[in-house]
Order: structure tokens, then C-alpha cells, then sequence
């Protein structure tokens, strides 16, 4: 597998990492327990089995031309994952840029095998992960512990690959 992600200045990166720590210490299981060397906040854009050749070059001149790039956090949401589990995240406002960007970049991907449909334009939930799998009892815990998250404005301002066979992590452009 192989995503492209849009990660978070600072300021941003330190917000969310916040609310991570908020669930880890009320006994949710966040993403603050992620302990990936790479693992940090972003927003995935893109999601397949291998890009085309020159595709993650293509992406980051891409990208480049459009960080850093402005996003407002608001509200939370909630996805099925394996059976009865969900996972918890905190929604993007799929702003005219953020949208365009990412359709570019599905474009940039035309032909790459195992396209996560999910992540395809048109189906795309643009957000930040908070949790991975919960059990009911603790979506219902985390949603006790956020109460109403106030939205959160930031800053786009890097890009990146992410190598699910080697675990790597690539800097686009790279």
C-alpha cells in the first residue's frame, strides 16, 4: 500500500497531538500509542497499492505549488472498521482548493493498481485520525472525553508517502 498525506505545521500537529494525549489518559485507545517512528498527524489523500512510475514525483510538484494550505477542523466523525468497532476522527471542511488538489492528485494516480475506493473523489470523507479500532463503550468514553470539540483552523505544509510494505516514509516532492 502506498498513500499520499498532507501533514500538519507545527502548530497544528501540536493541537491534534493534544487531543490524542486527552483520549490516551482517559483510558481510549488513540493514536498517541501509535508508535511508528514516521506516525504523525496528517490527512490522507490518497490510497493504493503501488502509484504508477513518476506519479510521487508528479504529486509532489503538485503539491508544491499549493502548500502550505489553509484547513479547518470541525467536528467529529465516526467510520465502521472491523466488526462492531469504529474508528474516531476529527473532519477537514473540504474547502474548493483542498478538493481540487485532491482530484489532481487521483488523476496524477490514473492507472495505479488497488485504488482504495474509499479514498477515490466523490467518496472521500476528508479527516484527521483521533482513535483506531473502538469497542461502542469506548467511542461512547471518547465522545464523553471531547464533548463538543471547538473547530480548529491550521496549516497544511508538507507532503508525503507513506510505504506500507517497508514502513517508510517519503517527502514529496522527494
Amino acid at each position: 500500500m502506498q498513500t499520499v498525506e498532507l501533514t500538519c505545521a507545527p502548530a497544528l500537529d501540536t493541537a491534534v497531538r493534544e487531543v490524542w494525549e486527552r483520549l490516551s489518559e482517559a483510558g481510549v485507545p488513540s493514536l498517541a500509542r501509535n508508535t511508528h517512528p514516521g506516525h504523525r498527524p496528517h490527512l490522507t489523500l490518497a490510497s493504493c497499492g503501488t502509484a504508477p512510475p513518476d506519479a510521487l514525483t508528479a504529486i509532489g510538484e503538485l503539491v508544491a505549488g499549493v502548500l502550505p494550505l489553509p484547513v479547518r477542523l470541525t467536528g467529529l466523525l465516526s467510520f465502521s472498521a472491523r466488526s462492531r468497532r469504529r474508528v474516531l476522527s476529527w473532519s477537514v471542511v473540504p474547502t474548493v482548493d483542498l478538493l481540487g488538489l485532491h482530484r489532481r492528485v487521483w488523476e496524477l494516480l490514473d492507472g495505479a493498481d488497488e485504488p482504495n475506493p474509499l479514498y477515490l473523489p466523490g467518496r472521500w470523507a476528508p479527516h484527521l485520525g483521533l482513535t483506531r479500532r473502538l469497542e461502542p463503550a469506548e467511542l461512547a468514553l471518547a465522545h464523553d472525553v471531547l464533548g463538543r470539540m471547538p473547530d480548529l483552523t491550521g496549516v497544511f505544509d508538507a507532503a508525503r508517502s507513506y510505504d506500507g510494505t517497508t514502513g517508510a516514509t517519503v517527502p514529496l516532492p522527494g
